[in-house]
């Protein structure tokens, strides 16, 4: 099997050597659990050990808070979106009521991602959040719509990370109920003061670690310590 690597310390481990190529992965997690710095890292490893250009797609940020975001880890942006090896796009979908204005702008959005995509030729894709669907939608076609974008996001070729803001509890993968059972992984992260921990929920086509990890977050980003353990019980 083919894997894309994170490169990030501890992670790869944890999931037998990497990503399956292709996999659509939902990195879920309450706020400040380090969903956005795990994504923008995994860009960032892609370009800088591997070549692999990166999209990251946000719904709701600045494209310029984001890429400042990044370089205070260290992290020389510029230089890489001048190397067309990571492109940062916000996805624009309006605040649309009527069911078929929606699919349209859905539609249209899809194909500005693809152009994104093959402009750089990305080999991997970030989607900063899923959860930000509910702002602009509907209840009633939210859950479908959200299931068609992201089962689309497969065509595209590229290994794909969605964040997801859940609610802090040890059973909830994802805001909607749809995002998780569309994925083909999940990546779990917790935070209860002071620690932090990461959980790999389900990876398709791929043995992985069953077990909740420590994760460190420095001027570095994010490192997993793969080896320690920490028991359910400790996790809220």
């Amino acid at each position: 099997m083919e894997r894309v690597k994170t490169g990030i310390p501890g992670l790869d481990e944890l999931l037998n050597g990497g990503i399956p190529k292709g996999s659509n992965v939902l990195v879920a997690g309450g706020t400040g659990t380090g969903k956005t710095i795990l994504t923008t890292q995994y860009l960032y490893n892609g370009a800088v050990q591997y070549g692999d250009a990166g999209l990251f797609v946000t719904l709701e940020g600045n494209i310029r808070d984001i890429a400042w975001n990044m370089e205070s880890f260290q992290w020389d942006i510029k230089s890489l979106q001048e190397q067309n090896l990571m492109t940062i796009y916000r996805l624009n979908l309006g605040h649309l009521k009527e069911k078929s204005m929606i699919e349209d702008r859905i539609e249209e959005q899809l194909l500005e991602i693809e152009k994104e995509v093959k402009e750089i030729d990305a080999k991997r894709l970030v989607i900063d959040s899923t959860t930000v669907f509910g702002a602009y939608l509907d209840p009633s076609i939210l859950r479908t719509t959200l299931f068609r974008f992201c089962d689309k996001l497969k065509d595209l070729g590229c290994t794909t990370l969605m964040t997801s803001e859940t609610q802090p509890t040890k059973t909830v993968f994802s805001a909607y109920g749809v995002e998780e059972f569309v994925s083909d992984g999940i990546i779990a992260l917790y935070f209860t003061p002071p620690n932090r921990s990461v959980f790999v929920r389900k990876m398709r086509g791929t043995k992985h670690d069953a077990d909740p990890h420590p994760i460190n977050i420095n001027e570095m980003g994010i490192s997993i310590n793969a080896r320690d353990k920490i028991i359910w019980e400790a996790i809220k």
